[in-house]
């Protein structure tokens, strides 16, 4: 009855590109994607009109007529991204979840929590999406999660420590 790999058209995806129009126009923007669909399909398809939002503009319709010309705007490769994991002279784990140094446990937890639902692979599991995306979404998920780990081991080692103390290394048992 219900299948849980179909997705509605009311998420889209964003696919960066250059469009041309035949009047010699070229804008910047996203290409608005139902999910599980593809930029080709899209392009070819029997609908008239594209969903596209021009960067710092309103979305709005273009009419394939007046397309002369669509280019994919590349997308930085994840490889980059990767590097600067393995980098912790630039790993500030503050700024990837967007707190303040000064915030509170909570409000850390509440910032990842948030993006983590945002970059979780499962969320894009059923879109098809170039491999560059991919990767660059599986980047920040890692990248997230290894922010709120380091701000998360303070508490866990003090979490620990109380534990430990508390609970009694041995206990003698009385004599009968």
């Amino acid at each position: 009855m219900f299948e849980r790999n179909k997705i509605d058209n009311a998420e889209h995806a964003g696919v960066p590109v250059e469009l041309s129009t035949v009047d010699g126009v070229a804008v910047n923007g996203r290409l608005l994607i139902a999910m599980g669909r593809n930029v080709f399909d899209v392009l070819n398809g029997s609908g008239a009109f594209l969903e596209f939002e021009p960067y710092g503009g309103e979305r709005s319709f273009v009419a394939k007529a007046s397309i002369s010309n669509v280019k994919l705007i590349n997308v930085p490769r994840a490889a980059n991204l990767n590097q600067r994991l393995h980098d912790l002279d630039g790993f500030d784990p503050h700024a990837i979840l967007g707190v303040p140094s000064s915030a509170s446990f909570d409000d850390v937890k509440s910032a990842w929590h948030k993006l983590a639902k945002i970059y979780h692979p499962d969320r894009y599991s059923s879109a098809e999406l170039p491999p560059e995306v991919r990767d660059y979404l599986a980047s920040m998920a890692r990248r997230v999660n290894a922010a709120y780990a380091v701000l998360e081991a303070p508490l866990q080692a003090s979490k620990k420590a109380a534990a430990s103390r508390a609970a009694p290394i041995y206990t003698s048992q009385p004599r009968a």
